[in-house]
């Protein structure tokens, strides 16, 4: 089973066409998790209307995207676990990555259509660290919530942190699959803002989890693009 965790706030324009993506995979066996922010709009409508294919949701006051991710994450059943926003959908390519799980000590990871081109495919270490994944291409095993939680000092950077304290622990790996997984919305807040915090202690993040040769590549990528700048 794979647990769908999905994060709403004010989001009836859009939450019924991500659950639609949902409910239409060929892949059955998933489970429907939302925490939402104390919607003031039509959202606990919607999540109302189809409660009989939600298998848990409440609506209540967070501190967060990712406060609201670790409350889910609670309720999760699953022996996997994949992270949506209300305005993104799953393309049905997702059922072919969820076929492919196999091994419980893998993070699997595909790519996403933003702005109507495919990103960001196959990462390198160096582009792990200075990127990141993204989050809805992603399917984590179960298990790794039994480890870490988001760490919620990060309003938008903590699913990179996560996946950083992820490469360095012997026990995971990230296997990429050439799969488009989801649509995501371009115009969203980690889109649109950096995490000024992450960004000051990124560098920092970068040699404790990946060494001192990336540590010291990303360091001369950025000095370089400062004096480019400058």
């Amino acid at each position: 089973m794979i647990s769908i965790i999905l994060v709403t706030r004010n989001a009836a324009t859009c939450l019924q066409r991500c659950l639609d993506s949902i409910f239409q995979q060929s892949y059955s066996d998933l489970e429907i998790i939302v925490m939402d922010g104390a919607s003031t709009d039509g959202t606990v409508a919607i999540l109302q209307a189809n409660s009989k294919k939600i298998a848990f949701w409440k609506s209540e006051k967070d501190r967060g995207i990712y406060d609201a991710m670790n409350k889910a994450l609670d309720h999760v059943r699953g022996q996997w676990v994949y992270f949506i926003g209300a305005d993104d959908e799953l393309t049905p390519e997702f059922s072919k990555l969820a076929e492919a799980l196999e091994d419980p000590g893998a993070i699997y990871y595909g790519s996403v259509w933003k702005n109507r081109q495919k990103y960001l495919g196959q990462l390198s270490a160096y582009h792990h660290a200075k990127t990141g994944i993204n989050h809805q291409a992603m399917i984590y095993p179960a298990s790794v919530f039994q480890k870490y939680r988001f760490n919620t000092a990060y309003p938008i950077s903590a699913d990179h942190i996560l996946n950083m304290w992820c490469w360095k622990d012997q026990d995971y790996r990230f296997e990429f699959r050439d799969y488009v997984i989801a649509t995501f919305s371009h115009t969203g807040v980690s889109s649109l803002h950096k995490d000024q915090l992450f960004e000051k202690r990124k560098a920092t993040f970068i040699l404790q989890n990946y060494g001192l040769a990336i540590w010291l590549r990303f360091l001369f990528k950025r000095l370089k693009a400062t004096l480019a700048a400058s």
